[in-house]
């Protein structure tokens, strides 16, 4: 099959992970405002749409990192068909887990994928070490900054409004998530629309048609933020029930402290050029909020089934992909 014919497979699929990706991802970023009601689903939707395109097309560190850390795509002599399985498998464990109403991490999925193709087409040698490790630091570490964040700021709101009027409180609240959803959103796109991005530029340098993953042209960047921005408009609302309302019972005040406290860490998080799973971030702020709220109140078998889907989801994937990528290599 003509290389070019490749390169567009994996055009077609990167951008369709994305649009995935959107509507997996949509409850991340408004989950808390609407269970609290701040905003109507419509407009919150409408929100993270708009904001994640803007984030999305703003930064290319991410990108960069995704399309050149992992592997070096130019010593790879069929890594345009890597690609390809690296995107079905990571979209494949993104629909399964959005079926089962799961918040698991695209990232991971995508990462995992991409790794395992890579394995499965050249060998552990081919996947370079050090930026692996990079990245699983900051997928690791990232949940846990997040978790003793949104704790602290909880524990800090609880104490300067403790003699404050529950219904004024809520009601001040109420209104700050509605720039605290966007913020969120922002940062979203900022993160999650960037693997695309780099994935598609991966594919790219290993088919010759540019040199190197340092540039992430106009067009891939502008075609990832819109793909990402439509899947988010549909929304995944079988992951908004069991973000917003399955942990705990989230009040304007811990939307606010959760959404406030994951948005920073992922904005870090790419002024650091380093990918994160904004589920993993999401999720692990709002466990720490809930925490400082009432320890008991965190319903931590959920929380415990959700922490098992994070550990299994790179093995699975670098499993399947690998898996997919022997499948192609025969029509190859």
């Amino acid at each position: 099959m003509d290389i070019y014919i490749w390169v567009g497979i994996v055009i077609f699929l990167a951008l369709g992970f994305d649009f995935i990706n959107g509507f997996h991802d949509t409850a991340n970023a408004i989950a808390t405002t609407v269970s609290t009601r701040a905003l109507s689903p419509r407009m919150a939707i409408i929100l993270a749409s708009v904001m994640n395109f803007v984030g999305a097309v703003l930064f290319t560190g991410v990108a960069k990192t995704i399309g050149g850390k992992i592997a070096d795509p130019t010593v790879l002599e069929h890594g345009v068909q890597v690609v390809v399985a690296t995107l079905i498998g990571a979209i494949v464990w993104n629909l399964f887990t959005w079926w089962i109403g799961i918040p698991s991490s695209s990232s991971h999925a995508l990462i995992g994928s991409l790794t395992g193709a890579v394995v499965s087409s050249a060998g552990f040698k081919a996947v370079n070490a050090a930026g692996f490790i990079d990245i699983m630091k900051a997928l690791i570490l990232s949940p846990l900054i997040a978790f003793a964040g949104g704790f602290v700021i909880m524990w800090i709101l609880k104490k300067i409004f403790a003699r404050s009027s529950p219904h004024q409180v809520n009601k001040a609240f109420r209104t700050g998530q509605i720039f605290t959803a966007a913020f969120q959103s922002f940062t979203h796109g900022t993160n999650d629309a960037q693997k695309a991005m780099g994935i598609i530029t991966f594919a790219l340098v290993t088919a010759n048609v540019q040199d190197s993953t340092d540039h992430i042209p106009l067009w891939v960047k502008l075609s990832a933020a819109t793909a990402m921005a439509l899947g988010t408009s549909i929304g995944g609302w079988k992951i908004i029930k069991t973000m917003g309302t399955k942990i705990f019972k989230i009040e304007p005040i811990n939307g606010f402290a959760a959404d406030i406290t994951s948005a920073s860490v992922i904005l870090s998080a790419t002024f650091t050029h380093l990918p994160v799973s904004t589920t993993h971030v999401i999720t692990s702020s709002i466990l720490g909020v809930g925490s400082a709220k009432r320890f008991s109140d965190v319903k931590w078998d959920l929380a415990g089934r959700i922490i098992i889907s994070w550990l299994i989801t790179i093995p699975i994937t670098m499993i399947l992909s690998a898996l997919i990528y022997q499948v192609i290599a025969l029509f190859i």
